[in-house]
């Protein structure tokens, strides 16, 4: 089922997330879900706060060397938590509850992670470039936070102005 993406300045976007405790159909079912919901919306990622529900479970799936979104590429990732950081990169993010605003963003270039599956199972990655920007993206929303609050005074200052036209569009 497509779920409803709420977007900014939604006051829910800014709560911070609760840890999952079960693992249940339940959550699979709502990580189903969010696979439909963010493909659907022509997305890489999505946290679960932004559709509504303050928990920490978010979904990367990345597109492919053949352009390819396949689903046997989908992380889910349930209670995040970042170990190392390392580098830096600067990348252009978009985000499904910022529609048509695009910015450049300095984050950690590589990252390792901790974090569990849909059963519960402890799991690790290491991530970097893409993966890692995509991964740090999702664990600001799960701790209340949008991509657009790292983009500096002045570029925020613009996107205000320029996100009241987009939204009177949309």
């Amino acid at each position: 089922m497509v779920l409803e993406v709420l977007t900014y300045p939604n006051k829910k976007l800014f709560e911070t997330s609760k840890e999952v405790v079960e693992f249940n159909k339940e959550l699979h079912s709502f990580l189903d879900d969010m696979y439909e919901t963010m493909i659907a919306k022509k997305g890489i990622g999505l946290a679960a706060i932004q559709v509504g529900k303050p928990v920490r479970a978010l979904i990367i799936n990345l597109v492919n060397d053949e352009e390819v979104q396949d689903k046997a590429d989908l992380l889910e990732i349930i209670n995040p938590k970042i170990t190392h950081k390392d580098g830096e990169i600067i990348y252009q993010e978009g985000c499904l509850s910022v529609p048509e605003f695009y910015e450049d963003v300095t984050r950690a270039k590589d990252i390792k992670l901790e974090y569990q599956d849909r059963f519960g199972e402890a799991k690790t990655l290491d991530a970097s470039e893409l993966l890692a920007v995509c991964i740090q993206h999702e664990m600001d929303h799960l701790n209340g936070h949008l991509f657009i609050e790292k983009i500096g005074y002045s570029k925020r200052k613009k996107f205000d102005k320029e996100y009241k036209k987009i939204k009177r569009k949309i």
